[in-house]
């Protein structure tokens, strides 16, 4: 058994490392500043964010859709680092590409990040699933918390360099800031590629003795995704849960894929919000971890709680900010909560699934989140087209699209308190053993 042994938890971590770099130089960084002022040069930054808005929920509908499928295709075959290494590589080529893109193409930059979104979603799919592979029960909130803590770092890392190198580009030889964001992209793809070796390398993938062959693959997989969703019908907790995650995470995911383009649109400079996602960055580090030691000292669900509150401030708070100085706080109480609710939802999550099924299961769990994903900068553009619609101006447009987010914590909040982890434990054993 590999079950925490810590080249193997170190190797599943160590993806984290990698991949964060594309959450963080691209999704939240420098993918919205350049999408904004580069590629929609002349929009309005309304009709602008409405793009970025679409471009991710293009992303989320495919992911959303195949997930569960993918899932269960590798539960049978034991396929799930195939995979992981499939979405991988998409993800490194497509976000690589994003420097061959010319000024006032939005259109190719969209669909260049929609590929690449597509290839970090999905390989996410299989990297959490692999979390039941490499960590006991009694581990599971630290080790999964361990995996964010990294990719905060790891990411923050390679962000700190790619500012470094906007700020200074004459430093690294670049002619001016745009070129060097455009390589920054590259420097994402390479980062992206070398560190996700180590997963590879040092965690193995048990055998499930549901080997199919390759021609049966896809056959067996769509018939058990409906065999699962049956399942996951009669789960009710599980059931229970995933509604509830795809509300809260909801607004968690449209802060962090929108924040950059919210705080452009109410007037700050773009070099204030960068400073501000590298404080969540490396805020986020030891923050991650102590919600894994939250989590086994008080529970998951309290630590999701403590995190749901958290967030239900920012985003009322956030509609109110005046100058860059409130916008550093948040991004502080932001990183506070960020990886913690990631990490104990995932955690949460993994305790009340039957751990046979992992790639399945979370299957629909990506897939209810990155349907959030869909709906989330969906209603905060559309909120803010509405309200420029009817006559105000954009500013007080872009600040009541992000009050509309904070209906995501408050419902998901109240419906997360009928989730009971012990129920959802005892479901899944009478399912193992009737079945």
């Amino acid at each position: 058994m590999q079950k925490d042994n810590k080249k193997a938890i170190f190797g599943w971590a160590m993806y984290d490392w990698a991949n964060s770099a594309f959450a963080t130089t691209v999704m939240a960084g420098f993918f919205p500043i350049f999408f904004k002022k580069f590629w929609s040069a002349g929009a309005d930054v309304n009709v602008s964010t409405a793009r970025l808005g679409l471009a991710n929920s293009i992303a989320g509908i495919i992911i959303a859709l195949l997930a569960p499928v993918m899932g269960a295709i590798a539960d049978r075959g034991t396929s799930k680092k195939k995979f992981l290494m499939f979405f991988s590589f998409m993800g490194v080529v497509m976000t690589s590409s994003l420097y061959m893109v010319s000024m006032g193409d939005w259109s190719s930059a969209v669909i260049f990040y929609v590929l690449a979104t597509i290839g970090f979603l999905g390989g996410n799919i299989f990297y959490d699933s692999l979390i039941v592979s490499v960590a006991s029960e009694k581990k599971l909130d630290f080790v999964s918390a361990l995996g964010f803590s990294t990719g905060y770092l790891g990411g923050g890392i390679l962000f700190g360099i790619n500012v470094w190198m906007t700020l200074s580009p004459d430093t690294f030889g670049f002619a001016d800031a745009g070129e060097a964001v455009r390589f920054s992209f590259l420097t994402v793809g390479i980062w992206w590629a070398v560190f996700s070796i180590p997963v590879f390398l040092f965690v193995k993938e048990p055998e499930t003795g549901k080997s199919e062959p390759e021609a049966g693959a896809l056959k067996a997989g769509l018939g058990q995704f409906v065999h699962t969703f049956r399942e996951i019908r009669h789960l009710k907790t599980v059931f229970l849960f995933l509604a509830v995650y795809w509300l809260y995470i909801d607004g968690v995911d449209t802060i962090i894929v929108m924040a950059v383009d919210y705080g452009m649109s109410i007037g700050f400079e773009a070099n204030d919000l960068i400073v501000a996602l590298l404080i969540t960055q490396f805020v986020g580090f030891p923050s991650a971890i102590a919600f894994g030691y939250i989590g086994q000292k008080i529970g998951a669900k309290r630590g999701i709680y403590i995190a749901i509150g958290v967030y239900l401030f920012v985003s009322v708070w956030g509609a109110f900010m005046k100058d860059k100085n409130e916008f550093y706080i948040l991004a502080i109480i932001v990183g506070l909560v960020q990886g913690g609710i990631q990490a104990l939802s995932r955690s949460f999550y993994a305790k009340i699934i039957p751990a046979n099924k992992s790639a399945e299961y979370f299957g629909f769990y990506n897939m209810i989140g990155k349907f959030s994903t869909v709906l989330g900068p969906v209603v905060m553009g559309g909120a803010g087209l509405l309200v420029r619609s009817m006559g105000y101006s954009s500013d007080i447009a872009s600040r009541a699209s992000i009050t509309s987010i904070s209906l995501f914590f408050i419902v998901g909040g109240i419906l997360f308190y009928f989730v009971d982890e012990e129920k959802g434990r005892a479901e899944v054993k009478y399912l193992e053993e009737n079945s």
